[in-house]
């Protein structure tokens, strides 16, 4: 097997690069470990930037989302029992748009089976980033593609990351002391749009996916055990962190339903330095993970292939190579804005398990200061709709 460029993962980062490619002229195959129902029905992320909608617009992905998705001009930040909230879009002239990973996922599978090779359920995948030559197993027999080079779209547990020797790659990281009890529920939203909750007992977030499909998540220990949070647990916490101090006479009210998922997943950063060895290119979560607080991971991933597929298109059609050389800073340039923003969002809202008064009093500092300051909002705002998917 022989092709220009072979992407390892069908998550969004693959599934959107190959088509980007396809629309360049460029080959590819896509190599995917899961079946085609598995990556279908992940409950992942559900908030898209204005960057991200629109590249999808470009090219072609995005009838469906237009269609249904639900656009939010705001959100809110909860703490003191009262709500405050961020006009994003009065702020930025930009909003955000809501429409579920999986969805999604499903719209780029559909548009990817009629462009190009997309092969599901690959076994025993090994990447040799030099060569370029990726190994596989498929339908019980053994392939050999070869490529020009490779994009490791596999995420952080993918073999991508992993093929490349001990000294190609500089590790940051940093883990969050604790992680996130999520749900789905089948109950409609409480709020026309998404609630922050800072509170004494931890941190908690009112989503949603469809106006029937609710996606909450509460704060616990890292070390906590799902078995630990029955549904009646779970929604009388969920209640308690986002109350409302009735005396301002909002009737706010969780409206709660059968959950229909639940997970718990600890929080934590991760950059790896450069993004390439070899023919080898990492991109999305392969390279960089980052807290949900500021739901940036899909939308990274996004900005990652697409500076990628213009670089191999100055290649392929143009033989410069430019591009390709500063793939890596020119998205680390965006991913550490973007880490910085999650950080600064995740150590503001959650409560530190040794945190002191002192602690606690700047978090609420900066929370009062982030809802009183229009400068202060428009920051906070201008980072959470996204920034340039280039030119960071």
């Amino acid at each position: 097997m022989r092709t220009q460029v072979a992407i390892i993962g069908a998550g969004p980062a693959g599934l959107v690069l190959a088509h980007l490619l396809s629309l360049r002229g460029i080959d590819s195959v896509v190599l995917e470990r899961q079946t085609r129902a598995h990556i279908e029905a992940r409950i992942r992320a559900g908030v898209l930037e204005q960057g991200t909608v629109a590249l999808l617009e470009q090219c072609g992905l995005a009838e469906r989302l237009m269609r249904e998705r639900m656009v939010h001009d705001g959100l809110e930040l909860l703490f003191d029992g009262v709500g405050h909230r961020i006009p994003l879009t009065e702020l930025t002239g930009t909003p955000i748009t809501i429409y579920g990973q999986h969805e999604l996922v499903k719209d780029l599978v559909a548009a990817r089976l009629t462009r190009g090779p997309l092969l599901f359920e690959v076994s025993r995948v090994e990447v040799d980033p030099v060569a370029p030559l990726v190994t596989f197993t498929h339908e019980g027999e053994h392939h050999e593609l070869g490529c020009d080079f490779v994009a490791g779209c596999d995420g952080f547990h993918g073999v991508s990351r992993p093929s490349i020797p001990d000294g190609g790659l500089r590790v940051f990281e940093h883990d969050y002391p604790f992680a996130w009890l999520g749900i789905l529920a089948q109950a409609p939203p409480s709020s026309e749009e998404l609630i922050y909750g800072y509170h004494q007992r931890g941190f908690a977030l009112h989503s949603m996916r469809s106006p029937m499909l609710t996606r909450l998540y509460l704060q616990v220990p890292p070390d906590e055990e799902l078995g630990r949070w029955p549904d009646e647990r779970i929604w009388e916490e969920l209640r308690l962190r986002l109350a409302r101090d009735h005396d301002n006479g909002d009737g706010w009210e969780l409206a709660d339903g059968p959950i229909v998922e639940r997970s718990i997943t600890g929080l934590r950063s991760f950059v790896a330095d450069p993004m390439r060895y070899g023919h080898l290119f990492l991109a999305g979560d392969a390279a960089h993970i980052v807290p949900a607080t500021g739901a940036k991971g899909l939308n990274l991933a996004v900005a990652d292939v697409a500076v990628l597929a213009e670089a191999f298109e100055e290649f392929f059609h143009n033989g410069r190579r430019a591009l390709l050389d500063s793939y890596s800073e020119t998205c680390l340039r965006r991913v550490w804005r973007v880490q910085h923003f999650s950080w600064w969002m995740t150590s503001m809202l959650h409560r530190m398990p040794d945190a002191d008064l002192f602690t606690e009093q700047l978090q609420l500092s900066q929370l009062r200061y982030v809802t009183s300051s229009h400068a202060a909002a428009t920051s906070f705002a201008e980072n959470y709709v996204g920034l340039p998917l280039k030119g960071v």
